[in-house]
């Protein structure tokens, strides 16, 4: 999954798979969840969903709009 994820953004982005990394994975049962991004492109992360029932993976695309700094 995580190897299929990588290649989906990599194929979106238009970028070699080898700079795609994963931040997160996490399976349960038969669903996957991924976390990805690219130093290539400022900005974008990846959430690759796959559903194991229907044996098909979502990839949702964000973009970082703010970085807020909050004092303790």
């Amino acid at each position: 999954m995580q190897e299929k994820a990588r290649q989906a953004v990599a194929d979106y982005l238009h970028i070699d798979v080898n700079d795609v990394y994963v931040v997160w994975f996490c399976k349960t049962l038969q669903n996957h969840k991924t976390i990805l991004s690219t130093d290539k492109v400022k900005g974008y992360i990846f959430e690759a969903t796959y559903n194991g029932d229907k044996k098909e993976m979502y990839l949702d695309c964000y973009i970082k709009k703010d970085n807020v700094r909050i004092l303790d």
